[in-house]
C-alpha cells in the first residue's frame, strides 16, 4: 500500500512508523525538519518538508497514485483541509482526518470525511475503565458509538445460551473463542466454562450489560 502522512507529531510518526515495518510504502509530511529527523535512520519511507495540503507538495509526495492518505497534524483545520484535498482533487482511496475537537467530527462526516477524534476515544475509554473495569474494548467503529469488547465468561452465564445476553440493535454475540479455536455462535449455542466471548455493544447500552451478569 502506499500512504502518505501529512504531520510528524506524536501521532503521524507511530503510524508511519507501523505502516512502514508491515512493509508499506509510507511518505510523510512535515514542516518541521527537526520532526522529520526523529524518525532517524531506520525508517525506510520517504519524508517531504512543506506544508501538508499544498498542491504541488502533495504530488512531490506521490499522492496522484496513493492508496490512503493520513491528516494527522496538530491542526484540525489544517487535517481537514489536507483531508479534503486528499478525497475531492487527487481522489485518494482511503482519508482519514484526526481532530481535537470532538463536536466538528459530525460536520465534516457529513462532507464524506472519516475522522477520529483523539479526544472522545480518551475520555470514553477512561470511562470505561472507571465504570466497567472487567471489560476490555478491542475495537471501535464510527466516532465510538460501537465497539468491540471481549471478556471471560463468568461463571453465572456457564450453561446459558447466547440468545440470554441478546439485546437486538444494542448487545450481540459475535464471536466465541473455545480451547484455542474461534467459531461464530448462534443464537442457541451454549456458553461453556473458559469461553472467552466477543460481543458488539452500542456504547449507550453498556449499562444494560450488568444485567446480564457481565459487566
Amino acid at each position: 500500500m502506499r500512504a502518505i502522512i501529512m504531520g510528524c507529531g506524536r501521532v503521524g510518526e507511530q503510524v508511519a512508523r507501523i505502516l512502514d515495518r508491515e512493509g508499506h510504502e509510507v511518505t510523510i509530511i512535515d514542516f518541521d525538519a527537526v520532526a522529520l529527523a526523529r524518525l532517524g535512520t531506520n525508517f525506510r519511507g520517504r519524508t517531504i518538508k512543506g506544508v501538508g495540503f499544498d498542491r504541488d507538495v502533495l504530488i512531490e509526495a506521490g499522492i496522484e497514485s496513493a492508496d490512503s492518505f493520513a491528516a494527522t497534524s496538530s491542526s484540525d483545520n489544517a487535517n481537514v483541509v489536507a483531508a479534503r484535498v486528499a478525497r475531492n482533487l487527487f481522489h485518494v482511496p482511503r482519508v482519514i482526518a484526526r481532530l481535537y475537537d470532538p463536536r466538528r467530527a459530525e460536520i465534516y462526516q457529513r462532507l464524506g470525511l472519516l475522522t477520529i477524534s483523539s479526544t472522545t476515544w480518551g475520555a470514553q475509554r477512561i470511562y470505561e475503565l472507571l465504570t466497567h473495569d472487567n471489560l476490555d474494548p478491542v475495537m471501535s467503529f464510527g466516532s465510538g458509538e460501537v465497539k468491540i469488547i471481549h471478556i471471560d465468561l463468568p461463571p453465572q452465564l456457564e450453561g446459558r445460551i447466547v440468545n440470554h445476553i441478546t439485546a437486538p440493535g444494542e448487545i450481540v454475540v459475535v464471536a466465541i473463542t473455545r480451547d484455542g479455536r474461534a467459531i461464530l455462535p448462534t443464537l442457541g449455542t451454549q456458553f461453556r466454562k473458559g469461553d472467552i466471548v466477543y460481543l458488539s455493544v452500542l456504547v449507550s447500552a453498556m449499562d444494560r450489560l450488568e444485567a446480564f451478569g457481565i459487566a
